[in-house]
C-alpha cells in the first residue's frame, strides 16, 4: 500500500470519527430535552455520565490527528483537513457539554417542580438537531452553500431564545416564589442557543476547509 493511499484512509477514518461525534452530540441534546420535559432525574444523570464517552472520543480524534501531522507532515488542503477535524471535534464536545448542562438543570428542578416546560425549548432543540444534520452533510461534501444555511437556522434559534427569556422574566414577576425554577428554564434556552452557536462554528470551519480563509457566518 502506497503512503498516499494509507494517508487517505487515515483521513477518511478521521472524517468518520467526526461524523460519529456529531451523531452523539445530536442524540445527547435530544435525550437531554426529552428528560427535561419528563422530569426524569435518573435519565438526566445518564446523560451526564455519557458525556465522559464524548470526551474520550474527542481525545481520540485529537490523538489521531496529531499523529498524522507528525508522521505525514501534510501541506495545503490535507493540512487544513486535519486541523479542521481537531477544531470541529472540539465544537462537538462543547455541544455535548451544553446537553449535560440541560440534564443538570433537570436535576436541579427535580421531579415535582410543577412548572410547565415552555414548548419553545423543544422547537429550539429540533432546529438545533436539524443544524447538526446539515452541518455534517456540508462537512461530508465540503459544500459551503450548505454551511452558509446554518446561519439562517441559527437566527431562528436566537429569535426563539429571546422570546423564551422574555416570557421567563414575565413569569418571575407573577411567580416570585418560583424564580429559581423559572430561571433554570431560561438557562436551558441559553444552553440550546449556545449548542447552535457551536454548529455555526462548524460551518465556518467548513468554509475555511474549502476556501482556505476565514468567514463569519453571522455577518
Amino acid at each position: 500500500m502506497s503512503i498516499r493511499i494509507h494517508f487517505e484512509e487515515e483521513l477518511e477514518n478521521l472524517k468518520k470519527q467526526i461524523q460519529e461525534l456529531a451523531l452523539d452530540a445530536k442524540e445527547s441534546l435530544d435525550e437531554a430535552i426529552r428528560v427535561l420535559y419528563k422530569g426524569d432525574v435518573e435519565a438526566a444523570k445518564k446523560v451526564i455520565e455519557n458525556d465522559t464517552l464524548m470526551d474520550r472520543k474527542e481525545e481520540k480524534v485529537n490523538d489521531d490527528a496529531i499523529l498524522m501531522l507528525a508522521k505525514q507532515q501534510p501541506v495545503a488542503s490535507d493540512l487544513r483537513r486535519i486541523i479542521i477535524a481537531i477544531k470541529i471535534s472540539s465544537d462537538l464536545e462543547r455541544m455535548a457539554d451544553h446537553s449535560t448542562n440541560i440534564a443538570k438543570a433537570t436535576i436541579h428542578l427535580g421531579e415535582h417542580h410543577g412548572i410547565d416546560v415552555d414548548p419553545e425549548l423543544r422547537e429550539m432543540g429540533v432546529i438545533a438537531m436539524d443544524m447538526v444534520d446539515l452541518a455534517m452533510k456540508a462537512f461530508e461534501y465540503e459544500d459551503i452553500s450548505l454551511a452558509k444555511k446554518l446561519a439562517e437556522m441559527d437566527d431562528q434559534i436566537d429569535r426563539r431564545y429571546g422570546m423564551v427569556v422574555k416570557e421567563m422574566l414575565e413569569l418571575t414577576a407573577i411567580n416570585p416564589e418560583q424564580i429559581q425554577h423559572i430561571m433554570q428554564m431560561a438557562y436551558v434556552a441559553r444552553y440550546i442557543e449556545r449548542f447552535a452557536d457551536h454548529i455555526t462554528n462548524i460551518g465556518e470551519s467548513i468554509f475555511y476547509l474549502v476556501k482556505g480563509k476565514t468567514y463569519d457566518l453571522n455577518k
